[in-house]
């Protein structure tokens, strides 16, 4: 079987679904791995391989059996320290080894940040137990967030408005921690007009940027996504800068998500993915070319745009409310009926309560009507739990 280049996936959600789509279309093998069979990735993929990402004996072995031109982590939770090995035996990582690492945890990339690269960033410190933590939080002051240095999608994160509330945070943040770190980054609460996601793709011909995306959180998870966001010139070209900076500095090839606060014309760096972010969905209707797609062509060296423009379109999650392996999907032709609404169900095998099982987009002549439209569209997509 001929194919342009073989991809070994770490990681098979959502977003490395769409990712094997991209892929594949520019002719990929691609290997999808997650710590559960049937994953929303290896649905798409041409084989699949079932282990931990923090097994590191099982990463190398996957690696060595299939001998992939790309490792392109889709999580956090790698054992990173295999994929600096394996990096310095010829494989290449995307976008880095280095990268991985640092991003793997929250601590290091916002050390890199603020400490090496003089990004703005807030007030913050780390905890490894209670006392710690309202060490922390006096310098910090209040209003504080909490979160795990390491988790996804948010999990595990709370804003903490008075010191009676630090052991409950710290336990829940405890609870959603990813990893064998028990560690915890307490951080000055930003009172910002909106937070957006840059999502920068350093490719071989330099550096591009998509139209900054607004979104919104619950729970520390995003709940909808919306692009273009309006900003002004100012602070555009201060975040474009930072990206710039920091994806430069972290080296390789790929699309990153990159977030920032913004108060007026000022803007805070916030944190950074070195993969498709969850927010850049949106991207499925906004864009020519998703986020998903640019990923691919950096990955495989292929041109990218120096210019990127988006339609205004938005994004909106549909959740699961329990655990279960029995499920179906009910409502889509009535979410589906409104010009310009459009449906992503991710076929993952089993929920629980807060899961993101799919997603609802819409494009429409401004972003307040996509948004309006992709909500609809989630409310009416009902999931039924068989047992």
């Amino acid at each position: 079987m001929g194919f342009t280049a073989k991809i070994l996936l770490l990681g098979s959600g959502e977003l490395g679904r769409e990712f094997v789509i991209s892929a594949k279309r520019l002719g990929a093998y691609v290997v999808a791995c997650d710590s559960y069979d049937d994953a929303p990735a290896m649905q798409l993929a041409d084989a699949r391989e079932v282990f931990s990402m923090l097994d590191g004996e099982r990463l190398r072995e996957a690696v060595e059996t299939h001998r992939p031109d790309y490792i392109v982590p889709e999580i956090e939770a790698i054992r990173t320290s295999v994929l600096a090995e394996l990096e310095e035996e010829g494989f290449t990582v995307v976008p880095s080894a280095r990268a991985a690492q640092l991003t793997m945890n929250r601590d290091a990339i916002r050390d890199l940040a603020a400490n090496e690269l003089g990004l703005v960033t807030s007030k913050y410190r780390y905890a490894k137990n209670l006392d710690e933590v309202r060490a922390a939080a006096e310098h910090t002051g209040f209003p504080c967030v909490i979160k795990p240095v390491m988790s996804s999608s948010g999990k595990g994160q709370s804003t903490v408005r008075e010191e009676g509330r630090l052991e409950e945070a710290w336990d829940y943040a405890c609870a959603n921690m990813r990893g064998d770190r028990q560690r915890v980054i307490v951080e000055q609460f930003v009172d910002f007009d909106y937070e957006i996601t840059l999502l920068t793709v350093r490719h071989r011909g330099g550096v591009t940027f998509c139209p900054p995306i607004g979104h919104r959180q619950e729970r520390g998870d995003y709940q909808e996504s919306w692009q273009p966001t309006p900003m002004s010139d100012a602070a555009t070209a201060k975040a474009q800068g930072m990206a710039k900076k920091v994806v430069d500095d972290l080296g390789g090839y790929g699309l990153f998500g990159v977030e920032f606060f913004v108060k007026g014309e000022e803007v805070i760096f916030s944190e950074l993915s070195p993969r498709p972010h969850d927010t850049g969905m949106v991207t499925l209707v906004s864009q020519n070319l998703t986020e998903f797609d640019l990923h691919a062509r950096a990955v495989m060296g292929l041109p990218v745009p120096a210019e990127l423009r988006a339609r205004p379109s938005a994004s909106a999650v549909i959740l699961a409310e329990r655990d279960s392996a029995e499920l179906s999907y009910e409502g889509l032709a009535d979410a589906l009926s409104e010009s310009g609404a459009d449906l992503r169900i991710f076929a993952k095998p089993t929920s629980r309560p807060y899961r993101r099982m799919g997603v609802a987009l819409a494009t429409a002549g401004d972003t307040d009507e996509a948004r309006r439209k992709a909500r609809d569209a989630a409310h009416k997509v009902r999931i039924s739990y068989g047992d």
